[in-house]
Parts: structure tokens; sequence; C-alpha cells
């Protein structure tokens, strides 16, 4: 194995392929919601809110559901290399399917990126752990965790311009495609680099007394897809839509397996995995409240925070392709323009028949990203100045902070609607910047440390099923987002929706806490910090 430093070559491989593939999924869901909104002849689906922020949380949530296949068909047959391939070309089919503007290929484009992110996100995960199986890297684990996270955040950071340039000269159709596009090259830069990783591709032989594959697959398919759709018909609706039922109730089948793999392991394996469970159940909050970034906090970008831009750079932008323009033509202003001026005060709006140029909605979902690029080399550092001296928290220690910290992130959206007297006129754009800075800090001492601690902790037989549990909660979380952003309508202060929001989060922190003593304990036996 050659090395680069304190980091193996392979990495870097990594670091490109995921870059690119998150260049298409984040270009995707920056527009997602927009495009769900937009009206039919204008190019979009012309959804209601409601019915909009049911189809995100339902997507989100089957996305990072189907890891669970994926990581276990990955650990048992086709191998992590494979996988991600597959993966890779399934998903830049659907976002060139997403490019028909047809109700069907709509649904058949969600279909592939599903399926298609099930086979890639968790193997190319496991895959980053196992080049750091190797004891001249092994130490540096949650640096590689960080550093591959940062490259998943500079496709997120760049795609959001090519998303409003495609869209905003082109359509939402050449957006979608530019997704498809950047997935393909992603595909070909790990085919290129596989020399650099193969020997990381290594399927453990099962255990006795291991379920067999079939068994697996018959025991958890069969019956997640019979809840479903049980939850579907259910008369009325438990969980606010049919859809919400739907997805939760299918979850069970795929809860009970994990659990039923914690009560029947055998005494090495027990308290790891039931370790990771008891993580995997924090972090179904923090996805929850950091995934409405796509939903809620975009629609308040778009509908609540002064976009206007500054004379000196609208002619650039503008030919950029990087603004949107309205115009105020009374009761014959279309959508957009009317969205955007019910909260301006009428003697600030332009005439009749004047237009304002603003930051296109999209740039907003780049805020987050840029902040990862910029924060990650600080935080990366801090842990290094911190185990220098022998002071690094453990991993679990570092996700917990990074509960609190999502937590606070919420109180900044409280702020924001507190100084627009609750939405009465537009909030500035450094309340949403500030938000997003305070959740990127908390993302980073979580997300990254979550992929590290499965790697850590994992049976090395299923670790890739286990990364698919990861993902599980990710999937849950995901759903409970768009559950949540869907109750935006439902709060007359608008400040309630994030103080409910702070309070989920700081629940969740003040549970992980209450475990720590035991997550350490269970680290110290494998060994591991």
């Amino acid at each position: 194995m050659a090395a680069t430093g304190k980091h193996p070559k392979g990495l870097y491989v990594l670091f490109f392929t995921e870059m690119w593939e998150r260049f298409g999924y984040y270009l995707m869901l920056g527009i997602f919601s927009l495009y769900m909104l937009d009206g039919w002849e204008s190019g979009g689906m012309g959804f209601s809110a409601l019915k909009k922020s049911d189809i995100y949380g339902t997507y989100l949530g089957l996305v990072y559901l189907t890891p669970f296949v994926g990581g276990l068909l990955a650990d048992r047959l086709l191998g992590f290399r494979k996988s991600i391939l597959l993966g890779g070309l399934l998903m830049a089919a659907g976002y060139f399917t997403l490019a028909i503007h047809d109700a069907t290929a709509f649904y058949i484009g969600l279909l592939l990126i599903i399926l298609g992110n099930g086979f890639f996100k968790p193997n190319i995960s496991t895959l980053v752990g196992n080049l750091y199986n190797d004891d001249r890297y092994r130490a540096n684990k949650d640096a590689g965790y960080n550093i591959f996270y940062m490259g998943i955040n500079i496709g997120a950071f760049v795609c959001n311009f090519v998303a409003a340039y495609m869209q905003i000269k082109y359509g939402w159709g050449h957006a979608f495609a530019a997704a498809g596009a950047g997935m393909l090259i992603g595909v070909l830069i790990f085919a290129g680099g596989q020399r650099w990783v193969k020997h990381a591709d290594v399927i453990r032989p099962v255990q006795p007394g291991d379920m067999g594959t079939a068994k697996i697959l018959l025991s958890t398919l069969a019956p997640m897809f019979a809840f479903g759709v049980l939850g579907y018909l259910i008369p009325g609706n438990v969980l606010g839509s049919d859809t919400n039922d739907a997805f939760i109730f299918g979850c069970i089948p795929v809860v009970y397996f994990f659990v039923r793999l914690y009560l029947k392991a055998n005494a090495e394996d027990k308290r790891p995995i039931g370790a990771l469970l008891a993580v995997y159940g924090c972090l179904v909050i923090f996805w929850a409240v950091f995934h409405q970034n796509g939903d809620a906090l975009t629609v308040w970008a778009r509908d609540y925070t002064d976009r206007e831009m500054p004379a000196a750079i609208s002619g650039l932008a503008d030919r950029a392709n990087l603004a949107e323009t309205v115009t105020n033509n009374g009761p014959a202003s279309n959508a957009a323009s009317k969205s955007y001026f019910s909260n301006i005060p009428p003697g600030q709006q332009p005439g009749q028949g004047q237009s304002m140029k603003l930051y296109a909605t999209q740039l907003y979902q780049s805020i987050n990203p840029f902040w990862i690029i910029l924060l990650t080399p600080v935080i990366v550092g801090f842990w290094g100045w911190m185990r220098a001296r022998g002071k690094e928290p453990a991993t679990p220690t570092k996700i917990a902070i990074g509960l609190v910290i999502t937590a606070l992130s919420a109180l900044v959206m409280v702020g924001a609607v507190e100084a627009s007297n609750n939405l009465a006129s537009k909030a500035s754009s450094w309340w949403l910047i500030a938000s997003y800075g305070v959740i990127t800090v908390g993302e980073l001492c979580l997300s990254p440390m979550g992929l590290s601690l499965v790697s850590k902790l994992s049976p090395p037989r299923i670790t890739a099923l286990m990364m698919g549990g990861f993902f599980l909660s990710t999937s849950v979380g995901n759903k409970l987002s768009g559950m949540l952003s869907g109750l935006w309508e439902s709060f007359d202060h608008k400040a309630y929706f994030f103080v409910m929001n702070f309070a989920l989060a700081l629940a969740a922190a003040l549970m992980l806490f209450a475990l720590l003593r035991w997550l350490k304990a269970v680290m110290r036996e494998k060994n591991i910090h």
C-alpha cells in the first residue's frame, strides 16, 4: 500500500469520486423543492406546498433506506467496487430521466436514484474505512473521514451555481442533466483509480450462525413492502399522510432486523452492535433537523429572505445567469413575484411594470458546503491539536457535542423570525448564513465522526451492512425532516417552529451524553479511540 503522508492514496480517489457524486446529488436536491413548486406551464411539476414536503421527505427517506440492501449485497456477494459502479450508473440514469418533463419520468427518475444510492453510498464510505485498516494509517481514520467529507461538500458547493445557471438559462431539464453528467464523471474517476482501492475491497466470510443473504432479504424486504402497503391503506392518517404512514410502517421490519442482529450476536459482537444502534437512534433527530435545509429553509430563502442584489453586481450576475428577475405586474404578476412581494411593504415595492434583480434561490444551498470547506481544516486541526496533548474527545463525545451545536443553530433562526417581526418584513441573508455556519460546526463534529465510528466498531464481516444501518437512521431522520417541514404552515408564530427543532436536537444530545460512559467502555474493550 502506497502512502502519501498520513493518508493512503486511495483516499483521494474516493474523495474525487464522492465529490462528483455529491455534485449530482446536491444539484438535484437543491432544485428539487423549487421544481416541484414551479407551475407546470413554467416547466415544473405544479405541486402544492404540502405535497412537495410529502414527496421531499419520502424521497430523502427512501434514498437512505436502500443502503441497507446495498450494504448487505456488497458484504456478501458483489463487493464494494462493483456496488459503487452499479450505483453510480443507476443514479446517472435517474438524473437524466428527471430531465424529461413528464410525471411518469419524474417518479421513475426518483426510483433510479433511490436504488443507485443504495448501492453507492454505504460502500464508498466503508471503502474509506477499510483503507485505514493498515497500522500506518489507523490513528488518522477520523481525519480521513473529515477529508472525505470535505470532498462531498466541494461538490455540494459548486453544483448550486451550475444549477442556477442551467435552470435560468436553459430550464429545469438541463439542470437535472448536468447532475447526471457530474455523476458519470465520478464513475470514470473511480474506474480509473482501481489500483489504489482494490486491496480494500475484501469480502469477509460469514460465521456459523449468521443468517444467509437470501433469508435476510426475504425476512426484511417482503415484510417491509407488506408493512408499507398496510400503512398506506390504514383508514385516515396516523402520521399526517398516507406516504408518511407507509414509510414509517415499512421501516419497522428493517429496524426489527437490526434489533434481532443485536440480540442474536455472539459475545464479542453484541456490545459494539448495541453501541452503534444506540448512536443511530440519536442521529435520527440530527438528520430530521439538518435536512430541512432543502425544504423549510429553501422556502425561507425564496420567500422570506431579502435577496435583492446591489446594482453594482446585478448586471454581472444577470449575464452569468445567477440572478432571478421578479416584476411587479400587479394582479397579473406570476406566482414567484407575488410570493416575493408578499412581505415587502407597498411603498418599498417596485412600481407597476418595474423589476427587481434577486440572488437565485439555489445559491443559498451553497452556504452549508461553503462553511464545510472553510471549517473542515479548522476542525481537523483542532482535533489534531487536542490529540497531541492527549485531550482529544472520544468519537461518541464529538457526536454529542455536534448535537448540542445543531440545537443552537435553530436558535439563530428564532432570532431571524423575531428580527423580521414574524415574517412581516424580509430577513437579512446573514441570518441564514449564520444559522448554516453554526449547524455546519455541529455537522462536522457529527456526520463524519458517525461514519468513522461505524468503521471502528462494526464486526468486519458486516461493516457495509452496519453502514447501511447508519444510513437507515439518516433515512428515518430525512423522512421526519419532511414531516416537520410540513408543520411550517401550522405555526402562527414561526419562531415556535425553530424552537421545536431546538428542543428535539437538545433532547437527542442529552440522551447521547447519558450513554457516553457506556460507549467509551465498549470502545476500550475493542482497543479503539
